[in-house]
């Protein structure tokens, strides 16, 4: 039995696919025109599951895939307490995680209310701060948060800066970089050794000789 590996769906999976058939891993079927989630490998030695970034970490940490191809803010979001080995920086998907808020609106000195999907990175932020802070969870949309009046500010990926200018935010301060990263079940990490290593060291030479697209 090969490997299963769960990757982000979107853009990360896009954009680690060339990465995978480098190391000969590729879904037997097309993701593109398949409604699967489920692919096997062309050559039936692997197994690749497309699912939601959140979920990514939870198929790993509890064994139902052995290696995840996920977004470090999606590990960061997970906590502290992830139980998986963060193995490899495939270096793509590349963008910040930021503060933004409206344009020429300084945050309040307290009391600021803060949107975000990223509830548990802002919070480790904003604690460093020493700020009064309360977290507002959405799932999507945040730009609008402060143009409603719900937010102060938000805590969001920001890659090109267009949508915040578009909705008359501006990005303010960095609080981390993001790239897409593999990370491996423990159990795996043992039973599996030498597929998974032998993935970690094809994906290492894939990473070195090709650099693939950035989507805009």
């Amino acid at each position: 039995m090969g490997l299963v590996i769960a990757v982000n769906k979107g853009r990360i999976f896009e954009e680690c696919m060339p990465l995978l058939a480098a190391c000969e891993i590729q879904p037997s079927d097309d993701p593109k025109s398949s409604r699967k989630l489920i692919f096997e490998s062309v050559t039936g030695n692997h197994k690749i599951i497309v699912a939601r970034s959140a979920d990514v970490p939870t198929y790993v940490e509890n064994g139902v895939a052995d290696v995840g191809i996920t977004g470090k803010d999606t590990i960061l979001e997970y906590g502290a307490d992830m139980t998986f080995y963060e193995r490899l920086d495939l270096k793509i998907g590349a963008c910040r995680m930021m503060t933004a808020g409206p344009v020429g609106v300084p945050e309040p000195a307290q009391g600021v209310r803060v949107a975000s999907k990223f509830v548990n990175i802002a919070r480790q932020y904003y604690q460093k701060q020493s700020k009064q802070v309360s977290f507002i969870k959405l799932s999507g949309a945040l730009e609008i948060a402060p143009l409603l009046g719900l937010a102060d500010c938000i805590v969001d990926i920001v890659d090109t800066g267009n949508t915040l200018k578009a909705n008359g935010l501006e990005a303010r301060e960095t609080i981390c970089e993001i790239s897409t990263r593999l990370i491996v079940n423990r159990a795996s990490m043992k039973t599996k050794f030498d597929l998974v290593q032998d993935l970690i060291e094809q994906l290492e030479n894939a990473v070195a000789q090709h650099v693939p697209a950035v989507s805009q």
